[in-house]
């Protein structure tokens, strides 16, 4: 009796398994039996095995980082401040609880006072500035200024010797709120060269895109406000502005007072941000 040749019957017990994983994925995703409630908590091994994935994602992508002199408390200080203004309400404090916003994300914020045992300061500073995708760490590269993201990782180096009334010491000693989150100044903004790609980000870090659809960002399909495939060969911005890159960016720094009382909000767009957004909305036509 001639014995079946064994490639064939590997290949075609693989392509029989991609079949049958194709099928379960298909009814986990289409039936709705992934259950995506918050109070529902991830399989330990699945949690673990996202984290390792996650950590050493941050160690290849901050290898490289230069790290400036972290030591000075005054910077440590403008980071205090920053901290409690943009960090405090989902990771807590030393003796101050997280906000329930924190409380009640899924997966659940860590806490930041042992985080230097755990992250080199590079590594602080690519988390902070890029974010974590799908856990709700936000990337505040296009909120904070890169020097205040470096006050950030300052005060971080201190957290873990803070006890509760020390901690209470330094945000007594921060600066006043708002502590960060300011544009540079308008010169160095307007001195900045158009970035198209940069725009696009910005885009999404701004949420636009949870109003819009815009071709090359990523989200839902939404009927919020107008589709923008073709933005850039309109004649008018809102019915109000020609459509010129400068009137754009203006729209999106000044929009109630371009049109008051219209529905799209005001945003806290920098300068700079605006213009790159600009100009990459002038290339969807």
């Amino acid at each position: 009796m001639r014995k079946r040749p064994v490639l064939p019957v590997v290949a075609a017990t693989f392509a029989a398994l991609g079949v049958a994983a194709a099928l379960v994925g298909g009814l986990v995703v289409f039936g709705g039996l992934y259950d995506v409630a918050a109070t529902t908590q991830h399989f330990q091994p699945v949690f673990s095995v996202v984290e390792r994935a996650m950590r050493q994602s941050v160690k290849l992508r901050a290898r490289n980082i230069a790290e400036p002199p972290l030591a000075d408390e005054r910077m440590a200080l403008r980071g205090a401040g920053c901290f409690r203004d943009k960090c405090v309400q989902c990771h807590g404090g030393p003796g101050v609880a997280q906000h329930d916003i924190g409380q009640g994300m899924q997966p659940i914020p860590g806490p930041l006072v042992d985080a230097r045992r755990h992250w080199k300061p590079r590594e602080l500073y690519w988390v902070t500035r890029h974010g974590i995708r799908l856990s709700g760490m936000p990337a505040w590269e296009f909120h904070l200024r890169d020097d205040e993201l470096w006050t950030l990782v300052a005060f971080m180096q201190r957290l873990p010797d803070l006890n509760a009334a020390q901690y209470a010491d330094w945000m007594r000693r921060a600066p006043p709120a708002p502590a960060c989150g300011r544009e540079a100044a308008p010169a160095v903004a307007a001195s900045a060269p158009v970035d198209v790609e940069r725009g696009r980000m910005a885009l999404h870090q701004h949420a636009c895109v949870a109003c819009h659809t815009i071709p090359g960002v990523v989200g839902s399909s939404t009927r919020v406000g107008p589709p923008l495939e073709d933005v850039g060969s309109r004649h008018l911005i809102a019915g109000t502005l020609p459509n010129t890159p400068e009137n754009m960016a203006r729209w999106l720094l000044q929009t109630q007072e371009v049109k008051p009382g219209t529905a799209m909000p005001q945003l806290e767009v920098g300068e700079r941000d605006a213009r790159d957004m600009a100009a990459y909305l002038a290339t969807l036509k």
